[in-house]
């Protein structure tokens, strides 16, 4: 994996551009990073989808990263202007960033690239179609272990609650569910990776064994 947790070239995607991390100052691939905007109000605004206007400022997708950032005033230093900064505001980051995850899953579904439940999963995994598993986390451990991930690098992702993946299919709960090559796979596997880190879950992503 490289850094930020970025899947590099075994997900098909090209090197990203590199910004820097106003807590470390260390630059790394946007992969790795959230990037925030000043709204006209002064108010810092997550822009989680890279879409919104105005001059970016990045943070390490990390709970601590974003903590410093708030204590030590470096958005307003970057901005050069005063802010105001939500109450929470790493909860709020945190949050936002599940629903995005879980909006993209959804929509990666919608599109036919993702399925949902075990005989499903298991019947892609057996074709070969599927490129990435997901797991809940709080998922039986016992019953995760009869699939594997595909092999690879990065084709794992373990960061959201049956739950929360079972918002993603319109169901109460799901424990697992894979996602196809090409669509949204490359997004989705992006924004987990941020999520875990903001979770302070490690190997979310991890190689599927040869």
């Amino acid at each position: 994996m490289t850094r930020g947790g970025r899947a590099k070239d075994t997900l098909d995607e090209t090197d990203s551009p590199e910004r820097r991390c106003i807590v470390t100052g260390e630059s790394q691939p946007i992969g790795g990073l959230i990037r925030f905007v000043i709204g006209p109000d002064g108010m810092v605004v997550p822009d989680l989808a890279g879409k919104l206007p105005g001059r970016g400022i990045w943070v390490s997708a990390d709970r601590g990263a974003l903590e410093q950032a708030v204590k030590r005033k470096l958005f307003a230093r970057a901005a050069r202007q005063p802010v105001h900064i939500p109450d929470e505001f790493p909860d709020l980051v945190h949050d936002l960033l599940t629903r995005r995850v879980i909006d993209l899953i959804s929509l990666a579904r919608k599109s036919g690239h993702a399925v949902g439940g075990y005989e499903k999963v298991r019947d892609w995994l057996a074709r070969g179609d599927a490129r990435i598993l997901i797991q809940a986390h709080d998922g039986s451990a016992r019953g995760k272990t009869k699939l594997r991930p595909p092999e690879g690098q990065d084709r794992h992702i373990t960061c959201l609650s049956a739950q929360e993946l079972g918002l993603a299919f319109g169901r109460e709960h799901v424990i697992h569910a894979a996602l196809a090559a090409g669509g949204l796979t490359v997004r989705v596997v992006e924004e987990a990776a941020k999520l875990a880190r903001m979770r302070g879950q490690i190997g979310v992503l991890v190689a599927g064994e040869d």
